[in-house]
């Protein structure tokens, strides 16, 4: 493909370090996919991980390691993960050229799977 399935912001990566660093046990990295959840249809997931899982997808980038579950591959192509910081919340966010739709309450998103040949043409252009 040429290209990361996920960009990961300094932020987000930063969040990632102090996650892991805080862990007792010692994760390698984290897993990025996504699960039925909400109104709307799915929700983002992110766990540690300890060791890899045959067929995921992997990248190495600000110093942390994403793995990607296979299953969310089509789903997140394109897609910036970052971490922010609100008045009132903080958390990670996915932008999402994949997303068509949000819940109200934000708590899950109607994803489509990537289009190859625009992601393409994008990348070129």
């Amino acid at each position: 493909m040429g290209f990361e399935i996920i960009t990961v912001t300094d932020a987000a990566a930063k969040r990632i370090k102090e996650i892991l660093a805080s862990s007792e046990t010692k994760p390698i990295g984290v897993r990025v996919g996504i699960k039925d959840a909400g109104c709307v249809g799915v929700s983002y997931t992110i766990d540690k991980v300890y060791e890899s899982i045959k067929g995921d997808d992997h990248i190495k980038t600000n110093g942390v390691e994403v793995f990607i579950d296979p299953k969310a591959t089509m789903f997140l192509l394109g897609t910036v993960m970052d971490f922010e910081t609100e008045k009132m919340s903080s958390g990670f966010t996915f932008k999402n050229p994949n997303q068509s739709e949000e819940c109200g309450c934000g708590q899950s998103v109607k994803l489509e799977a990537a289009d190859l040949a625009e992601l393409a043409k994008v990348r070129k252009g």
